[in-house]
């Protein structure tokens, strides 16, 4: 059975940290990505690592988050610091590919993970 399922979230201070996972079965991760949703806004892609290891992030993200994988655990994390009551949301991992232009194409979901920063 193809399972993504994300750890890790909770409620934290502004300025704390958090470590999100991200761990496969039935399937061996590729191009993983970590998005996120705020309520009322558009589910948006945080960071992606890809298969062989390159990263990209959001601009709001860069220099807090980092993103890295361990394929021997499959497993994809997200580790976020300086944490900001605008990264409140829900993080999900999903499970896509690289397309021609470098784009991350998104594919399998997982279920999410609710990450709460208090100010």
């Amino acid at each position: 059975q193809v399972q993504l399922v994300e750890s890790g979230g909770g409620l934290v201070q502004a300025g704390g940290s958090l470590r999100l996972s991200c761990q496969a079965s039935g399937f061996s991760i590729g191009d993983i990505g970590w998005y996120r949703q705020a309520p009322g806004k558009q589910r948006e892609l945080v960071a992606s690592i890809s298969s062989a290891g390159r990263t990209n992030y959001a601009d709001s993200v860069k220099g807090r988050f980092t993103i890295s994988r361990d394929n021997a655990k499959n497993t994809v994390y997200l580790q976020m610091n300086s944490l900001k009551p605008e990264d409140t949301a829900v993080y999900y991992c999903n499970a896509g590919a690289f397309g021609r232009l470098g784009l991350f194409v998104p594919g399998y979901w997982g279920q999410g993970t609710q990450v709460t920063v208090s100010s």
